[in-house]
């Protein structure tokens, strides 16, 4: 029977605080900021919801990086508004465990203007 855990982003010593992680990175093509770090158990699988919040004057660019840097395959674009709350960028995709954990990250336009929030609901067989 398979278990489901809500958690924070991981790994904890970086942002598994459950409070906001602000988005410094922006440049594509290398790993951006770490949002989360998948399960090495293969059974594990981690529903991700990602929300995020601009809290610049100004509309500014979010990309998702899904698990790679590969521009087209494993990013998710969103243009997040400024100062009008948050946003719904990731509604509960799955990624399933691997030998080699992967990594949720993301970069912007402009780094610190945006700050990710959310939760993995962790599913275990």
């Amino acid at each position: 029977m398979a278990t489901f855990s809500k958690i924070a982003f991981q790994p904890a010593s970086v942002t598994g605080t459950g409070l906001g992680i602000p988005v410094t990175a922006t440049t594509s093509g290398s790993l951006g900021t770490t949002i989360h770090t998948c399960s090495t158990t293969t059974t594990t699988i981690d529903e991700v919801w990602i929300y995020a919040q601009n809290y610049d004057a100004t509309d500014r660019k979010l990309t998702i990086q899904w698990g790679g840097v590969t521009a087209g395959t494993n990013e998710i674009e969103y243009t997040v508004k400024a100062e009008n709350g948050l946003y719904l960028i990731v509604a509960g995709l799955v990624m399933q465990g691997n030998a080699t954990a992967k990594v949720i990250s993301a970069y912007a336009a402009t780094g610190t203007a945006i700050v990710l929030y959310g939760y993995v609901n962790r599913i275990t067989a």
